[in-house]
Parts: structure tokens; C-alpha cells; sequence
């Protein structure tokens, strides 16, 4: 297995393909009224690639003021730490008020290859300004693109996207920025699903987020179950691509 096609750089990639024009772009809504997120909450999971225990994976939400903090770790297990290890660190961070996204920032240790880069939403000056360093060639790269006056990145916007309204058979979109592009993404509410996980048992809404070109339509799929309720937890999510499917599954929740 490559688990460099892990989780949350396969739902970047997927959801950053697609091109649209700025004037296209969905304006991104607030949060629903009466919504809360979590002053604090760490949410940890199992990592199967195909029927192979691959990884485990940490999600640790915060609140700081109006901010909404966002820390996850992504560690290989087992044989597959044996042939190809994998230790990765993500952090993003977005207004809890507007649902607007501020920053995003890695840690990648894949192998040989180690990147550290971070991504900041400058909305006063209309750009995204991100930098990456090649820690092992110590190449350093720069980048700016244009964003509308409010986006959501490709972390937060799982935790975002909890925050809206959601009904089998509805969507909703919201425009997701990142180091390139910013493009417009559809969140269709597919169904009700009954999720078993190590957990427990859950009663979910299965979400799949969309685009209108690139990997998500031409080579794969993404799937986020959220819990039915006013929380709207993610318990389970899946990533099938042409390689194999990726899935998260929820074994434990901490409140502390």
C-alpha cells in the first residue's frame, strides 16, 4: 500500500481539481442557528485500507475565543508502518461565528519524503499565500491565489460542513480554498445508514461531497457519515479510488 493517498490530502486533491470561475462560487453560510461546536472534543479512529488495518487517526477540536482549532494525527500501524511509514500532522483553524476558514498547516513524514507547509487565508488583501519547504531537499516554494471574501479549507470544512442543515435528498455547497484555486463544492445528503463502529452504533445521514470535475467525478468517491442528530459527528468516512477505499472508523470520543 501507498498510504501517501491517505485520507485528508486525498479529500484536498479531490475537492481542489475541479475549475470554476471565481463569479461561480457559492458564498459560504454561517453556521445554523443554534449550532454549537464543540469547546472541546478529540474524536479517534481506525484506518483500514481495503480489509488491512493501515492506521490511526486523531481529530482534536478546540474552541479559543472565536476561533474554532482544529489539531489531527495520522500514523501508519502494523505491517504497513513496517513498509511504508506514514506520520502526519494537520492543523487549520476557522471563525466559529462566520464558519470562515484562516489557516491550515501540515507536517508530513511519508517515507523518505518529509514536507512542512502551511496555508493562510488573507481576506483583507482577496489571496490565499501559502508556503512549502522540502525538508529533505530543502527546497522551499511559494504560492498565492485568488479567494473570495470567505472559504472554508479542505480540514475544517468536514467540521464545517456539520454545521449546516442536512436532509436526505437536499445539498448544499460552499466554495473550498486552497494553495491553488478556490472551487465550489456540493454536499449531498444521500440517505439514512445505521453505522456500526468500534465506538458504538450510530444513526447517520451519508454525506458525499462533490464537484463537478476532476477526481472526485472521474475516478472516485467520498463519503462522510454524519451522526443524525443536532451534533452531526462524523463516525465513519471513506475515500474509494482507483488504488482501493480508505476507511475511518470511529473508536472512541473524549469530551475532555
Amino acid at each position: 500500500m501507498n498510504w501517501r493517498h491517505r485520507f485528508l490530502p486525498v479529500l484536498a486533491c479531490a475537492l481542489s481539481t475541479a475549475l470554476a470561475a471565481a463569479q461561480s462560487l457559492p458564498p459560504l453560510a454561517a453556521p445554523r442557528a443554534g449550532y454549537s461546536f464543540p469547546a472541546k472534543q478529540t474524536l479517534s479512529y481506525s484506518v483500514d485500507w481495503r480489509v488491512f488495518p493501515a492506521g490511526i487517526a486523531s481529530f482534536h477540536m478546540e474552541s479559543d475565543g472565536n476561533m474554532q482549532r482544529i489539531s489531527v494525527t495520522g500514523d501508519t500501524v502494523g505491517a504497513v508502518n513496517l513498509l511504508f511509514r506514514v506520520s502526519d500532522r494537520f492543523q487549520s483553524s476557522f471563525n466559529r461565528t462566520t464558519g470562515c476558514s484562516e489557516s491550515f498547516s501540515k507536517q508530513l513524514i511519508e517515507g523518505r519524503r518529509q514536507i512542512n507547509g502551511d496555508l493562510r487565508f488573507d481576506y483583507a488583501h482577496g489571496k490565499a499565500v501559502s508556503n512549502e519547504k522540502n525538508l529533505v531537499s530543502g527546497i522551499n516554494r511559494q504560492q498565492e491565489a485568488a479567494i473570495p471574501s470567505c472559504v472554508s479549507d479542505s480540514l475544517s470544512a468536514i467540521f464545517y460542513a456539520a454545521s449546516q442543515p442536512m436532509a436526505v435528498g437536499q445539498s448544499f455547497q460552499f466554495p473550498l480554498g486552497d494553495a491553488k484555486k478556490t472551487i465550489p463544492v456540493t454536499m449531498k445528503v444521500e440517505g439514512h445508514e445505521e453505522i456500526k463502529t468500534p465506538a458504538g452504533t450510530f444513526q447517520t445521514l451519508r454525506v458525499e461531497p462533490t464537484a463537478d470535475a476532476g477526481v472526485v467525478k472521474n475516478r472516485g468517491n467520498i463519503w462522510i457519515w454524519y451522526t443524525d442528530d443536532d451534533r452531526h459527528m462524523p463516525v465513519q468516512m471513506r475515500a474509494r479510488l482507483f488504488w482501493g477505499t480508505i476507511t475511518f472508523r470511529l473508536t472512541a470520543i473524549d469530551q475532555k
